[in-house]
Order: structure tokens, then sequence, then C-alpha cells
């Protein structure tokens, strides 16, 4: 079989020079479908045909697909819903064209999902059958492994037929894998050889000529597989088993060849308009190679990847397949304040500060200073962020200023006389001359409101009795008379900081209206001799 330049064929007008019956096998036929005339037949490999209201969209090539993992593969640069093609009307029965691809090792083992091809008739007298097989090889034709064929010949599995004309018309065939069928079709690499193969074969022309090798299959009475226009985009990858026609055959003496081997006079000009659907067994939906910023690469779940910024390479695909480029950012100079748009490595290795990729100089600041606002509310000047931050400070942005910004006072518990509690600061709680329990407290905390028992003398964590558990209390009101906060391990449980700050009542202990070292050593003889649950030190 080969293939040469032929008179031009369109849907819209008649041949001007129609191709005959006696004609010599070796042409090939620009033809134009019109998208709209171009129909597609679904079929399940068992031939269980598919609803046209259930249209299959096959996943866009490098996007992932309906399920996520799946991949599409193809040499062609043809449309698939019509457009130009050149029929190869020199093809006989039991000649196979078919297209090998190489995919990434890691995508193995794999499940073929769809394959899909372009059958035309040009200029047909007659409406035209066209029996066929499809064929799936894991490696390439020649020596790969046969791993499924279905058919149209009622030998099997009973494919429809392609039936086109008569006229100029063409059909894509989509042969689709039902996920949920027993019988799947997987490629394992077995040979090594990283690629997997499609093909179709026809078994039955509409008209088939006694000597196909003298005379050509009428080609005003058949349907021919398809070539596209735009050149052999894979020399390696397209493939034809020809019928024996000895020396001066196509390829020679018959059988499996690729285009690069076939002789330049019978070697189609484009690639065969063909393409495949797979999805790799252990690809996990949501889980792929991850770009982070630093230009190295990490197998993450696309949500983690996106929630970071970096950049997700696909569900299924592998750190070693893909090519994540290094960022540049602005890096910094502690020692001359100036900055420099390095990669992250190369700021590392040249002592500098990084402040991340897409960051630049002149836009991003190398060493910010500003204001820094303290939990008390009050302000601290001229600081960085990294200091504010260790102050447990909010940071006011570049060149900020004390002056300028609002540091708001910080708020807390203000428990009421009836035991109602709010969040206010500790002036608005004095105020409402209600009592504030402290910076940070919530009313949310339970019991923080309930009024303390009543003042004892000596009883410095207001429980109700005098004892051993007042001590530590008291010993830190008479180191730190002046602070207005006690620590909430001195207090018992139910006790309020209105009980903290009445130490004029539970600390003079001494009787001289003071709460002073005087009243230590009177405070000591109670513990020692303790008065009855409920009596103070008097």
């Amino acid at each position: 079989m080969r293939f040469s330049a032929a008179v031009c064929l369109t849907a819209l007008m008649a041949c001007t020079a129609p191709v005959l019956a006696d004609e010599s096998r070796y042409e090939s036929i620009p033809v134009q479908i019109n998208p709209a005339e171009l129909p597609t037949m679904r079929v399940t490999i068992h031939g269980r045909g598919i609803p046209p209201t259930v249209e299959w969209i096959p996943p866009v090539e490098g996007q992932g697909g309906i399920a996520g993992c799946q991949n599409v593969v193809t040499h062609t640069n043809a449309n698939f819903s019509g457009g130009s093609y050149n029929a190869q009307a020199g093809f006989a029965e039991n000649e196979i064209a078919a297209v090998s691809y190489p995919i990434p090792a890691g995508d193995f083992p794999i499940r073929v999902d769809l394959f899909e091809f372009i059958f035309v008739t040009v200029n047909a007298i007659e409406q035209t059958t066209t029996q066929y097989s499809v064929l799936f090889w894991d490696g390439v034709p020649n020596n790969g492994t046969l791993v499924a064929t279905f058919n149209s010949d009622n030998s099997g599995t009973e494919l429809p037929p392609i039936v086109l004309g008569p006229g100029t018309a063409g059909v894509n065939v989509q042969v689709l894998v039902d996920p949920n069928d027993p019988e799947q079709i997987f490629m394992f690499n077995n040979g090594g050889s990283n690629r997997f193969s499609c093909g179709v074969r026809i078994n039955d022309h509409h008209v088939q000529t006694a000597n196909p090798c003298l005379t050509a299959p009428p080609s005003n009475r058949n349907a021919f597989p398809t070539t596209d226009i735009g050149g052999v985009a894979s020399l390696a990858n397209n493939w034809l088993f020809g019928i024996n026609c000895g020396t001066f055959g196509c390829p020679s003496n018959g059988g499996w060849a690729t285009f690069q081997a076939l002789p330049s006079f019978c070697r189609p000009t484009g690639d065969w308009v063909m393409r495949a659907t797979y999805t790799p067994v252990n690809c996990q939906v949501g889980v792929g190679a991850c770009c982070l910023a630093n230009g190295s690469c990490e197998l993450r779940l696309v949500a983690e990847c996106d929630g970071l910024g970096d950049t997700y390479q696909g569900d299924g695909s592998q750190c070693f397949a893909v090519n994540c480029p290094a960022p540049v950012g602005a890096c910094c100079f502690q020692a001359t304040g100036g900055c420099l748009n390095l990669t992250q490595s190369n700021c590392g290795m040249a002592g500098g500060s990084w402040l991340g990729g897409g960051t630049a100089c002149g836009v991003d600041i190398c060493f910010p200073s500003g204001a820094c606002c303290l939990p008390d509310g009050s302000c601290l000047p001229n600081v960085s962020p990294g200091d504010c931050t260790g102050e447990g400070g909010n940071f006011q942005g570049h060149q900020s200023t004390c002056g300028g910004v609002n540091c708001p006072l910080p708020t807390g518990a203000c428990c009421f006389s009836t035991g109602f509690c709010l969040s206010l600061t500790l002036l608005d709680c004095s105020t409402a001359g209600a009592s504030w329990i402290g910076a940070g407290t919530s009313c949310s905390t339970p019991d923080i409101c309930t009024v303390a028992p009543e003042c004892l003398v000596g009883d410095a964590n207001c429980d109700g009795t005098v004892n051993n558990f007042d001590i530590d209390p008291f010993v830190a009101g008479i180191l730190d008379p002046g602070n207005p906060n006690a620590p909430a391990s001195y207090l018992a449980t139910g006790a309020t900081q209105q009980c903290w700050e009445d130490r004029a009542c539970w600390g003079d202990v001494s009787g001289d209206e003071n709460f002073n070292n005087f009243d230590i050593d009177p405070f000591v003889d109670c513990i020692i001799n303790p008065p009855p649950q409920g009596v103070g030190c008097n």
C-alpha cells in the first residue's frame, strides 16, 4: 500500500476528476467534512450503543479528565468533530492502521478507556458498509503483546459496522470501555517500551477487488481510514500493516512498518486520525506533583498545594516527570540594606534574606519598621515585624508611627454585683462600677463572676476557711501589694477578682487597718492554730 496526492474533494461540491475503481492503490484523497455532517458513533467494546443524549466528552490533554486522572494521547492535529482529512483510498481488506503512544513509565499500569478514529467516503455512488476490528497492544504492534481484539463481523463481540454514504461523508467512531464492565483493557508495560498501541483493521470492504495488489478497492464504493493534512508529527509511532504484494508492496512483502520505514513514494503525508484516553491504575484523584515556590516538588493533595499558593501539576502527576521552575524573589542584604532579585537558593548562598517567590526589589520592603501595638494597649515605635511579634504585639505597617495608630486597650471579663458579665476594658469596667477580672479573661469561663464568700480575716484565697491554702496568696499580697490582679491559681474556685482586691479585709490580721509586714506574725500564729471553719483570725 502507498499514498500520493490526488484530486481535491469537498463535502459541498463534486470532484472534478473522480477516482475510478481500477485506479492505482497508491493514492491519498483530500476531503473536507463539514462539522455538521460528521456524526459520532459511540459504542462500548461489547457493541452496546451509547445514546446520543449521553455525550462522551474526552478530557482536555494536560488538564486531567472526567475522572481526574484520565489522559488523552494523540499525534494528529486533526479536529475530531469535522474539518480536513486525507482518505487513504488504497487501504485493502486485512490491512491495519495503528498508532503507538509513548507515555511516562510511572503511569503504568494503565486502563484504556476510549479509542477514536475517523472513516470517510469520497463521492461514493452507493451506501457503503464496512466491517472492521479494533485492536490493542501492550507495547508496539510489531512485537508487543496483543491484549484485546473486538470485531464487527459476528465472530465475537459484534461491534456495529460503519455505514456511510452515498456521497462524501464521515464518522467519528468512539469505542469506549464501560467502567462497570468486568472486562477491562489493561496495559502493564511488560516489554519496557513505555508505549501502548491501538489500531483498526478492515475485515470486509463494501466492495473488494479480486487482487488488491493490482487493482485498488474502488474509492467510490468504500469507506477508508483517514490521516491529517498537517504533516507527520511522529514517523516512528504511526504504523501500517500491509498485505503481501511482493517486493513492490507497502511495506515490501507486507507486514508491519512504521511510517518512517515506508518508502517515501507510499508514505502517508499525515498522522492517522486517531486518539486514545487512558487512566493510570494507581492514580489517586486529587493527589499529584506540587511545584513549590523554591522550585522543588512534593507529592501533595490538590487542596493543600493550592492553599499554599503553589502550583498543582495534575492528578497522578509525579515529581520526576515535571519541571518546577525556581521562582525569583527579592533578596535582602542586612549589611548594606540593598536588594537583588534572586532565586531562593542563590539568595541563601549569597547570605541574603529571601522574601519569597514573586516578590521584587523596589516593590517589597526589605527591612520594614513601624509601630507595634502591645496587648496592654501601649505602643512601641520603630520596631521590625519580627521584634513586634516577639513582644506579642501587632505590627502596624512599614513607616507607621505610634501617634498615627490607635492601639486598642485590652478587654477582659467585667463582673457586676448582680453576677452579670461583659467583656470590657478596665476603664469601661471601672466607669460602670464593676469588677474587672483581668486582660484576656473571658465571660465564658465557668463561674468567673460567682460572688465570693464573705470576707474572713486571714482567708487570703477566699474559700471561706483559714488554712494552709491561704499561705501562698497571703505572701503574694505582702510582696506585691500594688498588683491589682491575682494569679488565678491563688484564688479558690468560685472566688472573684474582687476578693483579691479586698486585701484590707482578709489581710489586716494585726487589726491596725493596714495590710503590711506587721500582719505576718499574727497570720502565722493563726495558721498554726486555725480557727473553726467559717471563722476568721479575729
